[in-house]
């Protein structure tokens, strides 16, 4: 006679009951509900626990990456890739070398993407040749060449592999964004790769975050640089300040809150947060929330240590410049970094230097003088010391930039003693686990206007870092989200050892 059942209990819903028993107040037997289901896996029934290591895509090579980026453009032909024709032919035009005019090529169209419209945009463009500012030298048992602004660097030579065929697309200061996420500035954005290195691996600390920013980001419009966008925010980079007063912006306890009572504290937001779990399951930037407030938490403890440097020698002060005023900001940084990694910090994203800084429009022999002085010693010294503590068979280092700088001399409003932005082909160098010694990969024209060859657009980096971490760049794929073939990039198997 009833066709309705009588025990609603058996028809409703998983959802609707966990909503239901959710609704039925936040007093404490609500909350206490809400944390006994949290607890029982109910709450998060689709949420892998936080600290589950994913599956690695092949053996790993390496555990972390430092990744050094140097802001505003530094000059490749005036560090890395010195051009003895640009001397040979200073003041020319390119029509008048022996060389093909690189404008003319079809690579200048193919690698440059101007924000402005094409008929009122003149850079990269400028067609006479400005000489190097500096001279160059062959260092170390592979003869590699690099010019006089790096004589710390420079015995560390045998270390390293210069990837000097590099190329990019956009041509203004949204290349900071690009050479961190692999989109021009004008197409929608895809998450960081210190982002993704985070998404594809497990925590080695569960007390530290897997991705940690030192420097950066730079300013509000490169907070790209570190984002996770659709991943979620769980997955982006945490910026840390060198203050163990005070390391995590917002995140010190208050002077008036004794450590019992802010546990306290984490523990009812944490039951809280996990009775609107109950209702919303699936609300992702709920999970990441409660995942946050934890990892804050713990933080810091662990964040405090990680970057006080008292413990360190004298010695290892003075390697990384630490003594020295000009070399202090980047030699903390990079030390920083070092202790990070030391402690299982996946990835470590280093701006030694402040927003632009290397963008030498103008005075470019000055500022580069100036500039290398102050992360020379102090990249030195974090290669020298990561070998001698056994760390770099172990971690990757990366030390780029968001393009190269034009080789022939930028005239805009008068300008005499500078370069442009440069796109078209520029060097970074890496070195540490599966990183070749002592090797120069890939090359530009005589000019140093095109990277030549089989040239590597960012994103072949990005699949080089994250090959060595063990990860597929093509498998590391968010569901419900399609990537274009050139987010994915390609690995550098020639810079493999």
């Amino acid at each position: 006679m009833n066709s309705v059942p009588t025990n609603t209990q058996q028809t409703r819903p998983a959802s609707q009951r966990r909503a239901f028993l959710a609704d039925l107040g936040m007093g404490f037997t609500g909350v206490a509900l809400g944390a006994m289901l949290a607890d029982d896996g109910v709450a998060r029934a689709d949420q892998a626990p936080a600290s589950a290591a994913p599956p690695l895509h092949h053996t790993p090579r390496a555990k972390s990456v430092i990744w050094i980026f140097l802001s505003g453009g530094y000059s490749h032909v005036e560090t890395f890739d010195p051009k003895p024709a640009l001397n040979q032919h200073a003041g020319k035009t390119f029509d008048e070398t022996p060389f093909e005019n690189p404008v003319l090529s079809p690579l200048h169209k193919k690698r440059f993407r101007s924000v402005p419209a094409e008929e009122v945009n003149v850079r990269d463009v400028y067609p006479t040749i400005y000489p190097m500012q500096v001279g160059w030298k062959q260092h170390g048992e592979s003869g590699i060449e690099v010019t006089d602004w790096w004589p710390h660097l420079a015995t560390q030579v045998d270390e390293l592999c210069f990837v000097r065929n590099m190329w990019t697309t956009d041509n203004d200061h949204a290349a900071e964004n690009q050479i961190h996420t692999g989109r021009h500035r004008l197409d929608p954005q895809e998450p960081s790769i210190g982002a993704w290195a985070h998404y594809g691996l497990g925590t080695l600390n569960e007390n530290l975050p897997k991705f940690a920013v030192l420097g950066g980001p730079t300013r509000s419009d490169t907070r790209l640089s570190i984002d996770s966008l659709y991943l979620g925010p769980e997955h982006a980079g945490v910026p840390l300040t060198l203050d163990p007063r005070n390391p995590l912006p917002f995140g010190k306890r208050q002077s008036s809150q004794s450590l019992e009572r802010q546990r306290a504290e984490y523990d009812l937001i944490h039951r809280l947060n996990a009775l609107a779990a109950v209702e919303y399951p699936r609300d992702r930037d709920l999970a990441a929330r409660i995942r946050s407030y934890e990892l804050a938490f713990r933080m810091q403890a662990a964040v405090p240590e990680a970057i006080d440097f008292a413990t360190e020698s004298p010695a290892t002060h003075s390697l990384y410049g630490l003594d020295d005023k000009s070399t202090k900001l980047a030699g903390e940084r990079l030390l920083a970094a070092r202790r990070l990694v030391e402690r299982g910090v996946r990835f470590v994203q280093v701006f030694p230097s402040p927003y632009g800084v290397w963008d030498s429009h103008r005075d470019l022999k000055k500022k580069h003088t100036e500039l290398c002085q102050t992360v020379d010693k102090p990249v030195a010294g974090l290669i020298r010391d990561l070998k001698q503590r056994g760390l770099l068979d172990e971690t990757v280092v990366v030390f780029c930039t968001e393009f190269g700088r034009t080789p022939g001399l930028e005239k805009r409003s008068g300008g005499t003693t500078g370069r442009d932005h440069h796109p078209n082909g520029f060097t970074i160098w890496m070195a540490g686990a599966g990183i070749k010694k002592g090797h120069v990969h890939g090359a530009t024209d005589e000019l140093g206007y095109h990277a030549l060859g089989e040239a590597h657009y960012v994103t072949d980096l990005h699949a080089t870092v994250l090959h060595l971490l063990g990860l597929d760049n093509r498998q590391l794929v968010y569901p419900g989200r399609r990537r274009l073939d050139i987010d994915f990039g390609h690995v550098i198997d020639e810079i493999l050892t």
